[in-house]
């Protein structure tokens, strides 16, 4: 059995996370409620590109003046990594997240969970 098979077959109440503490409520030991947004996604779409602007461009800097500023222009990297929330592809899924929220929803039922469009 792979782990995708695994994952599938434990995620069988809508809304649980797999591997996560047992919650309070009986009945629903080591199932917890996700969010209605995913884990990297922001509150709105412009929020999310303004912090990808201060991100990539606070790495641009970081690279392209460092033959201007010498190693000091390095002090803009990690300020590009806490806009970004760690990594830039955590931020473009997180874009992705933003952009698709609320147009998706996740159904699971008898141990298998899909994505299907949400009716407006």
């Amino acid at each position: 059995m792979t782990t995708d098979t695994i994952t599938a077959t434990r995620t069988a109440t809508p809304g649980s996370v797999p591997g996560s503490p047992p919650s309070s409520v009986p009945g629903t030991a080591g199932v917890r409620k996700a969010s209605a947004r995913g884990g990297f996604a922001g509150d709105t779409v412009p929020r999310h590109l303004a912090r990808g602007a201060v991100g990539f461009g606070a790495l641009a800097g970081a690279l392209t003046l460092l033959p201007v500023v010498g190693p000091a222009s390095l002090l803009l990297a990690p300020v590009g990594l806490i806009a970004l929330r760690g990594c830039p592809m955590c931020w473009v899924i997180g874009l992705v997240e933003t952009i698709s929220a609320g147009r998706l929803r996740r159904s699971c039922s008898e141990g298998r969970c899909e994505l299907t469009r949400a009716r407006h």
